[in-house]
């Protein structure tokens, strides 16, 4: 069986991790997996070609030269009939677009949706016209969680028979604690903390989805009790600067630290004795793996697919979206509390090994497969 994938690239985030994992493990399987990236003129990928070709996955790189570029469709078709793929599998919204109409362009039999996301843009009326047309198009979908399958069938119109949920899996090795210790280390030396320290981490875009004036805020009331937390974002986006005015403004701009894109976040994540992910709306959050992977507990909002992944009170604790006083207080609690952090930490490492490995997720997806391959 050959599947080609095909996603649109601007930086290796979530989704894209993802696919690296899941090309490299169904290759393992048996499955010829392919990916196709469609990349701008300026941002042409380099470390995701690197990536991919370093896990033996055969990569391509088409440019795309704005959001409505009509020669996708032939520049996609052309490589589609040279791959032969049997499974055209789409990622992402201009991978929707392109793929599935060059995919039928190129005679392509089955074509096969992945949502990574209870995108926002898809409540605009045009989207909802569009949606239920790519729908009857497409033979089927695979939503990333149980809360995406629902976004799926009530926002865009999907029939939930073509629905399957197949949830993240992540690469798992036990990380010794002398790893972690070492990771920590070199992050305090690096921003030059004492090593007391209270690290909360994020690692995520600088975007609105991310809550990140939440945690800011709720920093700012523990501030007076912790006076050693620090709040260390990782990543980039376009509200950074007005955010690093609000930590002036509240004050805390000296404990809260921009490290911008990293390619090491799985090593800083270990360093971190909590990982925040306030989201106002998440997919999955292939972070909240990566935290468990390391044994870092969690405090995450109850929204989308948060509550799938994060068990509340045993993985991590869970709070309601945009409420800082129970961010702060969630903080509180596993700051003051070093032995509930390492039991949260276990506990998130059994789930992650019962119920997100890469088997889980291979076998979920060949499954989804063989069903239209037939």
């Amino acid at each position: 069986m050959r599947v080609a994938h095909i996603i649109k690239v601007t930086r290796i985030s979530g989704a894209e991790r993802h696919l690296l994992v899941l090309l490299s493990a169904l290759r393992q399987h048996g499955v010829d997996a392919h990916l196709l990236i469609l990349v701008e003129d300026d941002k042409p990928m380099e470390d995701m070609v690197s990536a991919a070709s370093d896990r033996g996955i055969p990569i391509r790189r088409l440019t795309i030269h704005r959001d409505y570029d009509l020669t996708m469709l032939f520049k996609i078709r052309r490589a589609l009939r040279e791959i032969k793929p049997d499974i055209v599998h789409t990622h992402l919204i201009h991978a929707d677009l392109y793929g599935l109409c060059a995919a039928k362009l190129a005679g392509i039999r089955a074509v096969i949706s992945s949502r990574h996301n209870d995108d926002q843009f898809r409540f605009h009326p045009i989207w909802q016209r569009i949606s239920p047309v790519i729908w009857r198009l497409t033979n089927g979908g695979i939503a990333i969680s149980a809360a995406i399958k629902d976004f799926m069938i009530e926002v865009e119109d999907a029939p939930g028979d073509k629905i399957t949920v197949v949830h993240y899996g992540l690469e798992h090795e036990w990380v010794a604690d002398e790893e972690l210790r070492a990771a920590r280390q070199n992050l305090s030396v690096e921003l030059r903390l004492d090593s007391d320290a209270l690290l909360l981490g994020m690692v995520c875009r600088i975007v609105e989805q991310k809550g990140i004036t939440y945690a800011m805020r709720a920093c700012q009331r523990i501030r007076e009790r912790f006076p050693t937390a620090n709040l260390i974002i990782a990543g980039d986006g376009d509200l950074r600067p007005q955010l690093e005015a609000l930590a002036r403004e509240l004050g805390i701009d000296a404990n809260v630290h921009w490290l911008g894109w990293r390619g090491d976040a799985l090593k800083l994540i270990g360093a971190f004795d909590v990982l925040l992910m306030p989201s106002l709306w998440e997919g999955f959050g292939l972070v909240l793996l990566e935290a468990m992977s390391r044994r870092v507990p969690v405090i995450a909002n109850r929204v989308s697919a948060i509550p799938e992944v994060v068990v509340h009170g045993e993985t991590g604790l869970l709070v309601e979206a945009r409420d800082v006083d129970a961010l702060a207080a969630a903080m509180t609690r596993l700051l003051e509390d070093h032995a509930l952090r390492q039991h949260m930490g276990l506990l998130g490492a059994a789930r992650l090994e019962e119920r997100f490995s890469v088997e889980r997720m291979v076998s979920g997806t060949v499954a989804v497969y063989e069903t239209y391959q037939r």
